[in-house]
């Protein structure tokens, strides 16, 4: 009897759908728009300092990853850090309200970390009818990027005002404003102050990504935590010197052996270019070994893995992509995800993962 009923059951779901297909797709419609639209899942965070992950790939395409960005929240404060593809969409998935951004901080201006900026400042500034561009911090060299966006942007900023009205889209918020900052010389990792309000303190370091200069890193403490991002770097002192202590650094991981399967494939297939690409990038990456390596040296609590090469599309791959890893850290390890949440709560040593939904 049990399965004449569930054959009827879904046998009456199948005719429905086949005579109201409309109504079906209207009504999925109504739920996947009101689980989305408008909410601001951020407000359900206690007063501390949080990471939302809203990329976690490299410019290698993966499918379950978007390019480098992260989102950082402190108590009011909320900045984007660097804005690779498919950021912006992310972050809006994820409930997190693109108006609320404030900032962006950009480690360097490699191509995939930027190429999502036009998306998130035009996001930033009709979310929120921002009359003042959006700051965008970063290295030398930040002001002829925000330019260049800007004028990319322009004509479709006109548009956007002249549909919209002034009160949704003013023409005086469009766009960013560079906010670059000087840096200590070559092998000075000293920190510079760049952001300070409301107990928000944020500093940046130089990191070694050679041949691109300059590339930073950043350390963002609030109410007595701390979150370290490395950057795009080859293993330097920078990051144990620089994330002394820190509850949580973000580090970038390259993993070798994994990236010399691809390089083997791509020479068979007699793919020159790409087979000499692959093996510069291991001069100027870091492995989650020596990553490893560095929180351990810096007595950093826990790691996680972002900018993660090669492509991790499956989990499977997580151990060899680690290696050794766990073999020199003491604290935690996690392979970054797009979605994942680290928050760390004011006046308290614990952490708390969440995984906001980017699908």
């Amino acid at each position: 009897m049990r399965h004449a009923i569930g054959w009827t059951a879904g046998g009456a779901a199948v005719l429905a759908a086949a005579a109201f297909p409309g109504a079906i797709g209207r009504e999925v419609a109504r739920a996947a728009i009101e689980r989305r639209a408008g909410v601001d899942a951020t407000r359900a965070l206690p007063d501390g300092l949080h990471v939302a992950l809203c990329g976690t790939g490299s410019p290698m395409p993966d499918p379950t990853r978007a390019g480098p960005c992260s989102v950082v929240i402190a108590g009011r404060h909320m900045f984007a850090l660097d804005a690779g593809e498919g950021g912006a969409r992310n972050i809006m998935l994820m409930g997190i309200p693109n108006g609320r951004i404030e900032g962006v901080f950009l480690t360097h201006l490699h191509s995939d970390h930027i190429d999502g900026l036009g998306p998130l400042l035009l996001l930033a500034w009709t979310g929120a009818g921002r009359t003042r561009p959006l700051p965008v911090y970063g290295p030398a060299g930040t002001d002829r990027v925000v330019a260049g966006f800007n004028q990319a942007y322009a004509i479709d900023a006109g548009f956007r005002t002249a549909h919209h009205g002034a009160s949704v889209a003013p023409p005086s918020g469009t766009g960013g404003e560079a906010m670059p900052f000087a840096l200590p010389p070559r092998g000075d990792w000293s920190p510079v102050s760049v952001f300070e309000g409301d107990g928000l303190t944020v500093t940046a370091f130089r990191v070694d990504h050679g041949p691109v200069e300059p590339a930073v890193g950043y350390r963002f403490s609030y109410k007595g935590r701390s979150i370290v991002f490395s950057g795009d770097t080859s293993p330097t002192p920078a990051i144990a010197r620089n994330a002394r202590g820190a509850d949580l650094l973000i580090h970038e991981g390259l993993q070798p052996r994994l990236v010399g399967l691809m390089t083997e494939a791509l020479d068979q297939r007699r793919q020159p270019a790409f087979t000499r690409i692959t093996r510069d990038i291991l001069n100027y990456h870091t492995s989650p070994e020596d990553a490893a390596a560095e929180a351990q040296a810096a007595g950093v609590k826990h790691l996680v893995f972002s900018h993660n090469i090669p492509p991790l599309p499956s989990r499977l791959m997580y151990p060899a992509f680690l290696g050794d890893a766990r073999q020199r850290f003491g604290g935690t390890i996690t392979v970054g995800e797009d979605g994942m949440v680290f928050s760390l709560p004011a006046a308290s040593k614990g952490m708390e993962l969440r995984r906001w939904s980017v699908r």
